[in-house]
C-alpha cells in the first residue's frame, strides 16, 4: 500500500477532484453537507482506484480542510477565485466592494444579514488554523489565510455599519523580478539595481501606503538573499513568502483576554539579534522596534529589509525620525537624523497611480555627510510623469542619477558587479 505525506495526499485528491469529477462545476450550488458529502465520496473513490491508504483521522482532516476551503468563503468565493480582483472589501451584510487592477468598484453580491456575515467572519477564521479569535469582546482582528491573503476584521460596536470584513489577496502571479517588470512596476535598469543591493547586502526600507506593493516587491526581491543566509522574518500578521529553505518566521502575539501575554515587534526583534542572523526582515516598522533596528545595524548586522508606511521618501525619513523621539532615546534631532543616514542605504517608494497601476516612484540614497554629519536624500531613479492620456494611462518614464551613491563602496567590498557604466559620476 502507498503511503504519503497529508500534504501530498491533500493534492493528490484536490487534483482528483478537479480533474475527474464535477466538482468545479457544481460546487456554488451545494449546500455544506452536500459539498462534506460529495468530498467525502471523492475521498473513497481515490483509495479504491490508487489503493491508497488513509486513516480515520487524515479523512477526517483532509475533509475538513478541503471543505472549508471552500465553504468558509460563502458568496465571496467568485472573487477569490479571480485572479484580476487583489482587494474585497464587506461593510456590513449588504454592501461588497472590490478591488480590480487598482480600481474600486461595487459590486451586487450581498450577505443575508449581519449574523450570516457573522458566520462566514468565523468559518474564515477557523480555516485560516491561527489561533487568534474576534467577537464582542475582542472586535478586531488581523490573520492570514492559507494561501497568504491577509484578513482583517472589525465588529460592532467599534463598526457602526455593521461587520467590516476585509481581504487582501496574496498575489501568485507576481513572482520573479521579470514579472514586476511586465507590470511596469520597474524597468530593468531599477530591476538589475535593487536585486544588487540586496545581494550587496544594503540595509532597504520600502515605503508606500496601503496597497501600494511594498510587500509584493520585498517578496520578489528577498528571492535574491543568497540560498546560505539564516533570515529571519519578524511580522504582525505573516505576509511574507520567502523561497529559501533557511528561513525562520516570527509573528507577534496579542494579549490574552486577562491583558497578558503579549509579544511586541520589538521583543521578537531583540530576541532574533540573539538567533545569528544573516538577514532580519520586519514586515512593518510602527514604533520603537526602529531604534533597535538602528542599533543592530551599527553592531554589524547589514542587509536589514523593513516596510514603513509612508507617502514619500521624505515622509518615510520623518517618521522613522518621530519614531526614534517617541522611543525615548537622548539625542537631538540633528543626532537621530545622523544615526538613521549612517545605518539605512536606501529608500523605495512604491505608489499606485490614478491608472490602477503600482509603481516604483523613487529610489533613493538616504546619505550622511561625514565631515558635519548632515544628512540628504538623494534620489537615483525618479518616476517622471508626462500626462495622462484619453484611456486614463499614465503616461512617463523613470529618469536616472549617474552619480555615485553613497554606499557605492558596498558593491566593491562585497565584488557585486554592476553593468559597465553604470554609474558614471563621482
Amino acid at each position: 500500500m502507498p503511503t504519503f505525506e497529508h500534504n501530498e495526499i491533500k493534492a493528490r485528491i484536490h487534483h482528483y477532484l478537479v480533474s475527474k469529477t464535477n466538482f468545479l462545476q457544481v460546487k456554488d450550488t451545494m449546500q455544506e453537507d452536500q459539498l462534506r458529502a460529495f468530498v467525502e465520496t471523492a475521498i473513497d473513490r481515490l483509495c479504491q482506484e490508487t489503493k491508497l491508504t488513509v486513516t480515520f483521522e487524515e479523512r477526517i482532516s483532509l475533509l475538513r480542510e478541503l471543505a472549508a476551503s471552500v465553504i468558509s468563503l460563502g458568496p465571496l468565493r467568485p472573487f477569490m477565485e479571480d485572479p484580476a480582483i487583489n482587494e474585497i472589501m464587506v461593510n456590513g451584510a449588504k454592501s461588497v466592494y472590490i478591488q480590480r487592477a487598482g480600481r474600486t468598484e461595487k459590486t451586487n453580491v450581498s450577505f443575508q444579514d449581519n449574523a450570516n456575515l457573522i458566520h462566514t467572519i468565523q468559518k474564515i477564521l477557523a480555516a485560516s488554523s491561527t489561533s487568534r479569535r474576534v467577537d464582542e469582546s475582542s472586535p478586531y482582528v488581523d490573520f492570514s489565510m492559507a494561501d497568504g491573503s491577509r484578513v482583517n476584521v472589525i465588529l460592532p460596536p467599534c463598526s457602526l455599519v455593521g461587520p467590516v470584513l476585509t481581504i487582501r489577496k496574496f498575489s501568485r502571479d507576481l513572482t520573479t523580478i521579470d514579472d514586476l517588470i511586465e507590470r511596469k512596476t520597474l524597468n530593468k535598469q531599477m530591476a538589475v539595481f535593487l536585486t544588487a543591493a540586496v545581494k550587496a547586502k544594503l540595509n532597504i526600507v520600502f515605503c508606500g501606503s496601503t496597497g501600494s506593493g511594498k510587500t509584493t516587491l520585498l517578496n520578489v526581491l528577498s528571492r535574491h538573499i543568497p540560498e546560505h543566509e539564516r533570515i529571519i522574518t519578524i511580522e504582525d500578521t505573516s505576509e511574507l513568502r520567502l523561497m529559501q529553505e533557511h528561513v525562520v518566521s516570527l509573528q507577534a502575539k496579542t494579549a490574552n483576554m486577562e491583558g497578558k501575554g503579549e509579544v511586541s515587534i520589538r521583543d521578537l526583534f531583540v530576541n532574533s539579534l540573539r538567533m545569528r542572523p544573516d538577514r532580519i526582515i520586519i514586515g512593518e516598522i510602527r514604533g520603537h522596534e526602529i531604534l533597535d533596528l538602528v542599533q543592530s545595524i551599527a553592531s554589524g548586522h547589514s542587509g536589514s529589509l523593513a516596510i514603513v508606511h509612508a507617502d514619500s521618501p521624505k515622509e518615510c525619513f520623518n517618521r522613522m525620525i518621530t519614531m526614534m523621539l517617541m522611543s525615548g532615546i537622548r539625542l537631538s534631532g540633528e543626532q537621530i537624523q545622523q544615526q538613521l543616514a549612517t545605518s539605512i542605504d536606501l529608500i523605495v517608494y512604491v505608489e499606485l497611480f490614478m491608472d490602477g497601476v503600482r509603481r516604483v516612484s523613487n529610489i533613493t540614497d538616504l546619505r550622511c555627510n561625514k565631515e558635519d554629519g548632515s544628512s540628504s536624500l538623494a534620489d537615483i531613479f525618479t518616476f517622471n510623469q508626462q500626462r495622462v492620456d484619453e484611456q486614463g494611462k499614465v503616461v512617463g518614464d523613470w529618469v536616472m542619477n549617474k552619480q555615485k551613491p553613497s554606499f557605492y563602496e558596498k558593491f566593491v567590498k562585497r565584488n557585486i558587479q554592476l553593468p559597465d557604466g553604470f554609474f558614471t559620476a563621482t
